[in-house]
């Protein structure tokens, strides 16, 4: 599946028209329907006017191909954490509210008991194995001050579970943390739990929360693993479209200056990191000659270009920036 078309059909194409004009030739074309431009999210040229623009500092930045697939995955963990959220902050509620009227709801139900014995066992329960009824009545045994500390940490819990679906949601490095550290932190508990009885709720429950912290340790690289945040950062530099067009900008000025501009580093510097092209300024584009040429050696005539260097005519490369031309002819004037 190409998430990148898959996220330019759902929210649209992203493109920008950069002030720099050499990023600029390379992300618009002129066709017959008019100026097209380059779409930093799936790479197809979009006929129209472009979604933004202005200096390179100001592009937008694009999620594509697997970080688009990560960033659905996490929504997913988010929305799972928000069903949580409510759960828990409906359960506080119900206890705090059990708490401050426990008296009347007793009456309640020592009243209506009796015709619900009545009532299942004509349907062939006993009531008096119910786990839901002793649980009822245990809940009726407890001190308000009791009360009041599970409706505390239910709230508690609750209120935890929203700061981890928004972190989520949000695509936030914050909340990638905040995530793993919370829900690594109960994954003991769980474990007890399930040495105490398997349940298929504590099951679910133990698995998802397994999976979310080996897929943010190992995939968002947190805390140092596989090359930490900076090898994450260049493997999204590396999937830029935008990025691989500014170091091919910055090859193209030849260490004639940045596209930015006088006084400013070059655009590859500006956005180059660990594994980018940082030294694009010192190379030709691919295919093209270096701009220096070896010495000759004492079995070379001098003036001839070595093989994957340019010809030169007395000994000087005529080429411009980023590029050396051929002499076409050996040096002291004699025909090719």
């Amino acid at each position: 599946m190409d998430w990148s078309l898959l996220g330019c059909g759902a929210s649209g194409h992203v493109t920008f028209a950069p002030d720099e004009p050499g990023l600029r030739e390379r992300l618009g074309v002129s066709t017959r329907e008019g100026a097209a431009w380059r779409c930093l999210r799936c790479g197809t040229f979009v006929i129209g006017e472009p979604t933004t623009g202005g200096p390179v500092s100001s592009a937008p930045r694009v999620r594509r191909g697997k970080e688009l697939r990560s960033a659905f995955i996490l929504r997913v963990f988010a929305v799972e954490r928000g069903l949580r959220a409510i759960i828990f902050g409906a359960l506080a509620i119900a206890i705090w509210r059990f708490s401050t009227s426990r008296m009347s709801i007793e009456q309640a139900y020592d009243s209506a008991l009796p015709e619900l014995r009545a009532f299942l066992r004509q349907l062939g329960f006993n009531v008096n194995h119910s786990k839901l009824l002793g649980l009822i009545q245990h809940a009726f045994k407890l001190t308000p001050h009791t009360l009041a500390l599970l409706a505390l940490a239910a709230g508690a819990y609750a209120a935890i579970e929203v700061i981890e679906a928004v972190g989520l949601w949000l695509l936030k490095r914050w909340g990638e943390y905040f995530a793993m550290i919370a829900t690594s932190v109960g994954i003991p508990y769980e474990i007890y739990d399930l040495t105490a009885k398997v349940t298929v709720l504590r099951v679910v429950a133990f698995v998802i929360n397994v999976a979310l912290v080996v897929y943010l340790v190992l995939t968002k690289r947190l805390f140092g693993v596989r090359g930490g945040k900076k090898a994450y950062e260049a493997r999204l530099r590396s999937a830029s479209i935008l990025q691989a067009e500014i170091d091919a900008a910055a090859c193209d000025a030849g260490g004639a200056g940045a596209p930015g501009g006088p006084g400013q580093p070059s655009l590859a510097e500006a956005r180059g990191g660990p594994g980018q092209a940082s030294d694009a300024k010192t190379r030709g584009r691919p295919g093209q000659a270096s701009q220096t040429a070896a010495p000759a050696g004492p079995d070379q005539p001098a003036g001839v270009a070595t093989p994957g260097e340019p010809e030169q005519r007395g000994g000087a490369a005529t080429g411009g920036p980023g590029e050396a031309r051929a002499a076409g002819r050996p040096a002291g004037g004699g025909s090719a």
